[in-house]
């Protein structure tokens, strides 16, 4: 008996081994029956995936995190920006934990239905540096909630929806927080019934009066209406803030749902063009680094590990070396400003001496010339 259970904790600790290091302990199984995993912080994300499998969920973590940068920077294109979609092949290395979730539908066949979402959050410190490094905009913390001032028209006449109606608006909140902010609504009083006819017209003045009540003072106004001849559905958006317009767009959808989900789209894109801030971290290309200090095989070897752990960096070629100076080509997603973020306090490599300065801006490296560092 005792052996038989000494042969079962060790084929335990064998299993437990045989965990991949980087996601061994990323997996949660703490959560209790009945609790539901979902992601609701800006550094977590969502995605549906085909199946359990490391190489599906390698794939979902890389578009998991393809969102979070997304929700950090406000940008809905930054998938697309130079060096984004390299880091995201690591996208394992920054994860904290992950998680499954079984979503339960109905198909169009009115059969039940079943999606598999892969549920994963990642280390802010981590995803900070890397936002950093790739010069994306940040949008800061803490984020307003605008007031939504909605109106459907179905074909019955324009009706206000409240926080009664919160269902019926699902899709525009849903997606400001995928955008990483939220949407509020108003509470349906008699007085705000009667503001329909405003936001029909689009009379922002007394809407925002109206809104007085709620804070911060940003409103996103709309009205969704059926598009002429039936044919889908229209949107019509003023997004304004502190009673200033900054924004006016339409959506075109066959289906409302869409429609909708284009008004968080746009509140989105107005705050961030007005808030958020990127720092000037250089372009994708290859740079001439000179490193001193290297003294024997084992300061090349952890310099070689050094570089090949920071995902900026693509391909290092060797170029010359001289007494305990080694020149290297490196090929890197961002520019050196976004190299030396990536390197740390405590990194191997160090810059030789503080970073050029002119009024406060970071001077680039001439073309034809060479950034240099010493090993730690």
């Amino acid at each position: 008996m005792e052996s038989s259970m000494r042969r079962s904790l060790a084929l335990l600790l064998i299993l437990a081994l045989c965990v991949p290091a980087g996601l061994a302990s990323a997996q949660s199984g703490l959560r209790t029956e009945g609790d539901v995993a979902s992601a609701s912080g800006v550094y977590e994300a969502e995605v549906p995936v085909n199946s359990q499998s490391e190489a599906d969920r390698n794939g979902a973590l890389a578009r998991a995190l393809g969102a979070v940068l997304g929700k950090i920077s406000g940008d809905r294109s930054a998938m697309t920006r130079p060096g984004v979609a390299q880091m995201l092949r690591n996208a394992r290395d920054y994860v904290e934990s992950y998680d499954y979730r079984q979503d339960q539908g109905t198909s169009s066949t009115g059969a039940p239905s079943f999606r598999t979402m892969l549920v994963a959050r990642f280390r802010a410190s981590d995803v900070d540096a890397l936002v950093g490094a790739l010069g994306l905009p940040v949008w800061p913390q803490p984020r307003p909630k605008p007031v939504v001032w909605l109106a459907i028209d179905d074909g019955s006449g324009p009706r206000l929806v409240s926080v009664q109606q919160t269902n019926a608006a699902r899709p525009l909140l849903d997606r400001a927080i995928e955008r990483g902010y939220r949407l509020g609504l108003p509470g349906g009083g008699a007085a705000e019934q009667a503001l329909v006819g405003a936001i029909w017209r689009q009379d922002v003045a007394t809407v925002a009066r109206a809104s007085s009540r709620y804070a911060p003072p940003m409103q996103l106004i709309g009205k969704l209406y059926r598009a002429q001849g039936g044919s889908g559905w229209v949107a019509d958006w003023i997004f304004v803030d502190g009673g200033r317009e900054l924004a006016r767009w339409s959506t075109r959808e066959g289906d409302a749902r869409r429609a909708m989900a284009g008004g968080a789209d746009g509140a989105a894109d107005a705050l961030v063009k007005r808030y958020a801030k990127a720092e000037a971290l250089g372009a994708h290309g290859v740079y001439r680094v000179a490193v001193s200090g290297i003294r024997s095989a084992d300061d090349y070897l952890r310099l070689s590990a050094a570089l090949q752990a920071l995902p900026v960096v693509k391909t290092i070629v060797p170029v010359k070396a001289s007494g305990d100076m080694l020149e290297l080509d490196l090929e890197l997603a961002t520019g050196l400003p976004g190299f030396n973020r990536m390197l740390g306090d405590n990194g191997v490599l160090v810059p030789a001496s503080a970073p050029s300065t002119l009024d406060g801006e970071p001077v680039p490296v001439p073309s034809g010339s060479r950034a240099e560092y010493r090993i730690r």
